[in-house]
């Protein structure tokens, strides 16, 4: 007899509005930086935070204000980087780009561009510009000019929401105890919460059982005493 059911990797779609996105102390700097992006110095911004802290999520954000294109650093090289410059732009994950020679160039013209027609230019990295490795000298020393700004490992509450969200983003809405007992046990980072919460999904439907406390429990190598449990698993 068969006990799991075969799993297909579905997209998933996440909520990328402003008002999905959850302020904290953590990242509340960020969030008064991206609503006030008229007033960058330079008119660029560096937005820096490890993965899963929310850097697309708030480069969509301003993306809907400012009316900016979104394309990732390694698309650059090839790009038609005029047209690209005709408005504010994004740029995700510069870091991935370094010592791609075109790639660089590209994005050095591009930054020139965007800022002599009067445009903003917004930049995302998962570490600071002077640890971006990039083999450029003159868009080194741009980068590190840059107006950056961190989006900080979250605190209870934004680990919680964060958490909350993923499974949204996924369909799937958890007990409010079952959130608890992911936080309180949880490595407390952006990228655990997002590995926890795929594996979650990804044993719930091998199983066909719900996101509960139990599950969760045996997906993060935990036992629970019997007691702790209620009859729905919760």
């Amino acid at each position: 007899m068969i006990s799991r059911q075969l799993s297909f990797d579905l997209p998933v779609r996440a909520a990328l509005g402003r008002e999905d996105f959850f302020v904290s102390p953590a990242n509340a700097m960020s969030v008064v930086l991206i609503e006030s992006w008229a007033n960058w110095a330079g008119n660029k911004l560096a937005l820096i935070g490890p993965r899963g802290a929310g850097k697309t999520h708030l480069a969509h954000v301003w993306a809907a204000t400012s009316g900016a294109r979104i394309m990732p650093a390694c698309d650059l090289e090839g790009a038609d980087i005029p047209a690209l410059a005709q408005g504010p732009i994004a740029i995700e994950d510069v870091p991935g780009i370094a010592r791609n020679r075109a790639a660089e160039e590209a994005l050095f013209h591009l930054h020139n561009l965007v800022l002599a027609e009067g445009h903003s230019l917004l930049l995302t990295a998962d570490r600071p510009a002077m640890l971006w490795g990039l083999g450029l000298p003159d868009l080194s020393s741009r980068m590190q000019g840059t107006q950056a700004v961190t989006l900080d490992q979250p605190d209870d509450r934004l680990l919680a929401a964060v958490v909350m969200k993923l499974f949204a983003d996924r369909q799937l809405s958890p007990s409010p105890e079952t959130i608890t007992y992911l936080v309180t046990r949880m490595d407390r980072s952006f990228a655990a919460a997002h590995d926890l919460v795929a594996a979650l999904d990804r044993e719930s439907l091998a199983q066909k059982r719900p996101v509960t406390r139990a599950l969760a429990a045996e997906v993060m190598g935990q036992r629970e005493l019997p007691d702790l449990l209620d009859n729905s698993g919760q």
